[in-house]
């Protein structure tokens, strides 16, 4: 078997793959024809997988939000685009990525300025994808199992009791609460306790 000898670097692919290890992971938004998120996000996840993008493209989403109505006494929960027409890509921007997600059917071109994307700061992600539910804010604790802890607010406010769980994913505790001479279980967020 003859092996070939690899073709030398040419200066303006060198910079390319220098540009390309600069770049970062960062969000960008993208404007879609007008009730086809839903297609893009299908049709841009299939293009990545089938073009092998998976390291430059992560993540599709369409920021949504969930709409409560109440028909003929009955709690309906729809989901309603925050952003019609747009959908958000986590991607790393090289002319392949970009080339991938323009072409997408539905895709009318990136936001930017001109022909160059502007990826999205960083707190803008941050509060979109908050919004969303994506990201939750985990509030903190100081307290341990088999601690006491008074109630600050709530049916229990005032009453004392021992911390028997702590739900770290709920952001609450299982406190065993003495009420009329017994030991009741109680679940309870974190807002409603402090250390006694």
């Amino acid at each position: 078997m003859i092996e070939k000898e690899a073709a030398p670097i040419s200066p303006e692919e060198e910079k390319t793959l220098e540009e390309q290890e600069d770049l970062e992971r960062r969000w960008y938004v993208v404007h879609t024809y007008s009730g086809y998120e839903n297609k893009v996000k299908a049709n841009l996840e299939k293009r990545v997988a089938s073009m092998n993008m998976e390291n430059l493209i992560f993540q599709v989403i369409i920021p949504e939000e969930d709409e409560i109505e109440y028909k003929g006494g009955q709690k309906k929960v729809t989901k309603k685009r925050v952003f019609p027409g747009y959908v958000m890509v986590d991607m790393i921007m090289t002319d392949d990525s970009w080339v991938v997600v323009r072409h997408t059917p539905g895709v009318t071109g990136f936001v930017g300025s001109g022909t160059k994307p502007i990826p999205l700061q960083p707190y803008e992600v941050e509060k979109i994808l908050r919004h969303m539910g994506m990201l939750e804010a985990k509030p903190k604790i100081d307290v341990a199992v088999g601690e006491y802890v008074r109630v600050k607010s709530g049916p229990f406010e005032n009453f004392e009791g021992i911390v028997k769980e702590i739900m770290a994913d709920k952001g609450k505790l299982r406190v065993n609460i003495s009420m009329f001479g017994r030991e009741t279980p109680v679940e309870l967020d974190y807002e409603q306790v402090e250390k006694t």
